[in-house]
């Protein structure tokens, strides 16, 4: 049988180990830019009521000439889904007790063109136990030949575990990230899975291994698509193109996330939820 509390413990010391990778990557960045901006941790911990190990996490948020808001928050949590909200769950629905371990990054970058990004991997824990995530890109102002190399970065990626991967999960990706009142794409895609099931030790180890490739694959991309653009000339044009952009990418992560709603619901900290809000946005 399998052991979910050492599975999550793996999966977990992966997700934090990503996680200051990034953060040292995106300071790095910063110092090329001439900035000494750096990220600030601030740890929080979850409350629930008869529950002596709720767990929390750290949230991570750098505000610099580069990235002028980018959040990378670490989580790991234990407790019981409210009775309604485990209907909707998968696993859930017999047993509303559940483990959740995982990494969540939004970046809002000063320069116009210089796409936005959103990358989050995570491993569940109810009556069954699953990998999720994925990346995607959200530039104001795209560049096909951007989109282009960041999908064939994780085309390369999926097709290294599972042929049929990219198709799904870049259709996936497609599908979740649209606002529907608006009627279009939050941004140009990438790729997003959910309840990559893991039955046994065997499934766990693979669905694990897919998932660092993930991060890693992020980690190896999006850097390279900022240090392109961040030293493009921008015009106040391009930045209200950019402005408009972040209301809608707001819109989307408040009316339509799922990863917003399980925070709420969950009992997370709000203001690592709410961190992938852009730092200025406008509706006109």
């Amino acid at each position: 049988m399998a052991d979910r509390t050492e599975q999550t413990k793996q999966a977990r010391t992966w997700f934090e180990g990503l996680r200051d990778q990034i953060c040292a990557e995106f300071e790095a960045i910063e110092r090329e830019a001439g900035s000494d901006a750096a990220f600030e941790y601030t740890p929080w911990d979850r409350e629930e009521e008869g529950n002596d190990n709720p767990g929390g996490g750290v949230q991570g948020l750098m505000k610099g000439k580069v990235f002028e808001k980018v959040g990378v928050n670490v989580s790991t949590v234990h407790g019981t889904f409210a009775p309604e909200f485990a209907q909707t769950i998968n696993g859930a629905q017999d047993d509303p007790s559940f483990s959740a371990t995982g990494i969540s990054l939004v970046a809002h970058m000063a320069n116009p063109h210089v796409p936005a990004v959103h990358m989050n991997t995570r491993f569940l824990v109810t009556g069954k136990a699953w990998f999720g995530g994925g990346a995607d890109l959200n530039p104001p102002i795209p560049y096909e030949e951007d989109t282009q190399e960041f999908h064939a970065a994780f085309r390369a990626a999926c097709a290294k575990h599972n042929p049929t991967y990219y198709e799904r999960f870049s259709k996936w990706a497609e599908d979740y990230f649209y606002i529907p009142h608006r009627g279009v794409h939050r941004g140009v895609g990438g790729i997003f899975y959910d309840h990559l099931e893991c039955p046994d030790d065997d499934a766990f180890a693979r669905n694990l291994d897919f998932t660092q490739d993930v991060g890693k694959t992020f980690l190896e991309v999006f850097p390279r698509l900022v240090r392109k653009r961040m030293e493009a000339d921008w015009t106040d044009a391009d930045k209200l193109t950019q402005l408009q952009w972040r209301g809608r990418y707001a819109e989307f992560n408040l009316v339509y996330d799922r990863g917003t709603l399980f925070g709420l619901k969950t009992g997370g900290n709000v203001d690592a939820i709410l961190m992938s809000l852009p730092p200025e946005a406008v509706w006109t």
